[in-house]
């Protein structure tokens, strides 16, 4: 159903309470009959309750009650009548005047009239809850504890993602260790930016009792350096080049000898290689898109 201002006004003065007895009774019975307007006059109720719950109850002092009481007694006193000299009366002449008949006030005034005070009442109302929104705003913004804990806003939590943007994939390299032109024995692969290999037994097998080593020969070293013995199993992984640089890693020659089991007792190697080999780049590094 659609509301007339009139009716949107007169919800508004009923739930301010600036409405007299008659037209309460109105309103009262508009919103037993339509629910509608019934949920008008709830929607301003609720507009104007926080100006009630902005506003504590200020007990008066007593001095005003004294005062009162005293106001009160004071204009209940008899008064003492004052006298004065009684003036000469004028002679009284009888006039007779035709009095016209008073005309009824015109209907549409009188709800002009009320219409414009219900109205004025509104921009009362609607004054006064802007600004206890302005003030409520404001006492979010700087004060929030002085709100009461219903209106109080309550504290957001927003997650938000960061994404890490993926390293760049290192370059791999790769070297296949044999004797000659034969057959590969085993294949090292290093990672470049760990720096740790991977020893995969292709077919080689070592003599019973005897172990495979890996040695590390460069120039820049005076002797070649252990990298461990093979192991049994068909990969052997291991960290100990991050103790080269990567142009000592890339150009060096990579050996496998036969020791005694366990590998080389003095760190050198006992006996010349019998499978050797040099990296080369497989995978180059790239950039993260």
């Amino acid at each position: 159903m659609a509301y007339s201002e009139d009716h949107i006004a007169l919800a508004a003065e009923y739930a301010l309470g600036t409405l007299d007895a008659e037209e309460r009774a109105q309103v009262e019975t508009m919103m037993a009959a339509d629910r509608e307007f019934t949920a008008i006059v709830q929607a301003w109720e609720y507009r104007l309750g926080s100006l009630n719950q902005m506003v504590g109850s200020v007990e008066p002092r007593p001095i005003v009650w004294e005062n009162i009481k005293s106001a009160i007694g004071h204009s209940t006193e008899p008064q003492a009548p004052l006298l004065l000299p009684e003036a000469p009366r004028p002679p009284i002449v009888p006039v007779m005047i035709e009095q016209a008949p008073a005309a009824p006030p015109d209907g549409n005034v009188i709800q002009l009239a009320g219409r414009v005070r219900r109205w004025r009442n509104l921009a009362s109302a609607a004054t006064a809850v802007a600004a206890a929104l302005v003030a409520m705003l404001a006492l979010q913004v700087y004060q929030p504890d002085l709100l009461p804990e219903a209106i109080r806003s309550k504290p957001r939590t927003q997650l938000v993602e960061v994404k890490t943007p993926a390293p760049p994939l290192s370059a791999q390299y790769v070297a296949v260790l044999q004797k000659d032109a034969g057959s590969p024995a085993f294949i090292l692969t290093v990672d470049a930016e760990t720096k740790n290999f991977t020893v995969r037994k292709v077919g080689a097998q070592p003599e019973p009792g005897k172990s495979f080593e890996l040695w590390l020969i460069s120039d820049k070293l005076p002797q070649p350096r252990s990298l461990g013995v093979i192991g049994a199993a068909d990969f052997t992984a291991r960290p100990v080049l991050s103790s080269y640089d990567a142009n000592t890693i890339n150009a060096a020659t990579y050996a496998v000898t036969v020791e005694q089991a366990g590998g080389s007792p003095d760190g050198k190697p006992s006996s010349a290689p019998i499978f050797t080999g040099k990296l080369i780049e497989t995978v180059p590094p790239v950039a993260p898109r």
